[in-house]
């Protein structure tokens, strides 16, 4: 999708700039020409040098820094170029873009293209929640440039929540995203084609509801003690994200997480695994969509301690029994929704995938090697194969778990439109 397209990368002065880099990488080497506008706050957190390796262009910093006798350097580049991809995006810059300045090579040339424009947002959780900020995204929304929505989490500054720029991976998907859908062909002010950003929702859920389960649970052994795994949330919600951005009601039922769950979503929070049940089944018969990726205790303790339980000697034996199967439940009692089940594995990960779809009456399944490193639980990454009752339906190679999560739903959406049509 991204051969011989160009592809101007603005980068602007925030922590995040380093990311850019990455970016331009990856943009390198799915064929695009790539070419970087520099402010000079972005110079302060990486080198023209670094993305000028990268890009194998020169890198542009300065209005009046002409290179080229025969071209004006900020028009011939907003004339080239197929898209302008902002990233990080300052509050400044959007600022700037809002209300039309133009004081250095980057607004400069903003100001001069009639390409279509991202914009990924990245700054302190309350300068991205400040009014004066919303507004000027909403004002940039309205002239047809797109916005992707900034990461939750830890961010530089110390605070937690949303003001992360997006992962480069996710960004480039939503770039790849915007070409196969025919973008490069619209002009700035033209309406763009939908794909799963929050700023830009896709109609493909309109309508319909989707419930998540996300991270793992707590079985308590007594007021200071229990047991749990290692799930993070993170690709719960992103699925969870995914479905808010294709226009459903999603509500996301959370257990125990090291991240902040997405705004925009009605987020229900349990403990145990009979607590996550108790809130499945009370809500599951109005829903569409049940996406089951919560990493949920197959067992618990027989008796739970009152109080903390003192060392008496040198072992301690503890009961254990069974949890409700929260998705085994849910495949039995199903009347027409879509059931979408999760296998974390630590080997033969496509045998154990299907009979756990199979067992559990999935529809669809998503499964994953959790024994990796770079992968799988705590991690920003993943590497999943999904199957249905026919086998593999599509493998999805080491991706940034949003990206992922939109895949996933993508292909949900797809199985209802079908089920629709087959019932017409």
């Amino acid at each position: 999708m991204l051969y011989g397209k160009t592809i101007v990368v603005g980068i602007t002065g925030g922590i995040a700039a380093y990311k850019a880099a990455t970016l331009c990488s990856k943009l390198k080497q799915a064929g695009a020409h790539v070419h970087v506008i520099m402010t000079k706050s972005a110079t302060e957190f990486i080198t023209e040098l670094t993305l000028q390796t990268l890009t194998r262009n020169l890198v542009y910093t300065d209005t009046f820094d002409e290179r080229d006798a025969s071209v004006v350097s900020h028009i011939d580049l907003a004339d080239k170029a197929d898209l302008f991809v902002i990233a990080p995006a300052t509050a400044n810059i959007i600022a700037k873009m809002t209300y039309g300045l133009a004081d250095d090579m980057l607004s400069t040339t903003l100001l001069a293209t009639t390409a279509p424009i991202m914009v990924a947002p990245a700054m302190n959780v309350h300068m991205y929640a400040h009014p004066t900020v919303q507004h000027n995204m909403k004002m940039l929304i309205e002239r047809g440039i797109m916005m992707i929505e900034p990461d939750e989490g830890m961010l530089a500054c110390g605070y937690t929540g949303k003001g992360r720029l997006a992962e480069p991976e996710y960004i480039v998907a939503q770039i790849e995203a915007f070409f196969a859908q025919g973008g490069e062909n619209t002009h700035l002010g033209q309406a763009m084609p939908a794909f799963p950003i929050e700023t830009m929702q896709s109609s493909q859920l309109r309508g319909k509801s989707v419930m998540v389960t996300a991270g793992g649970t707590v079985e308590r052994i007594d007021p200071v003690r229990y047991i749990t795994n290692d799930s993070s949330g993170k690709m719960g919600f992103a699925i969870a994200a995914a479905a808010r951005d294709m226009g459903a009601k999603v509500t996301l039922i959370a257990g125990q997480t090291q991240v902040e769950p997405p705004a925009g979503v009605e987020v229900i929070h349990v403990e145990s695994t009979q607590d996550m049940y108790d809130a499945v089944m009370s809500r599951y018969e109005g829903v569409d969509i049940i996406v089951k990726a919560a990493a949920v205790s197959d067992y618990r303790p027989a008796v739970r301690a009152e109080q903390k339980i003192k060392k008496h000697s040198d072992r301690m034996t503890i009961e254990l029994v069974k949890n409700p199967d929260i998705l085994q439940e849910l495949g039995e009692k199903k009347k027409g929704q879509l059931l979408i089940g999760f296998a974390a594995e630590t080997h033969d990960v496509a045998q154990f995938a299907q009979d756990k779809l199979r067992r559990k009456n999935c529809d669809l399944l998503v499964a994953n090697d959790v024994s990796r490193d770079d992968a799988g639980f705590g991690s920003n990454n993943n590497e999943v194969q999904i199957y249905d009752a026919q086998g593999l339906v599509e493998s999805i190679s080491l991706s940034s778990k949003n990206v992922i999560a939109a895949r996933i739903m993508e292909i949900a959406s797809e199985r209802l439109l079908l089920e629709v049509d087959e019932l017409e």
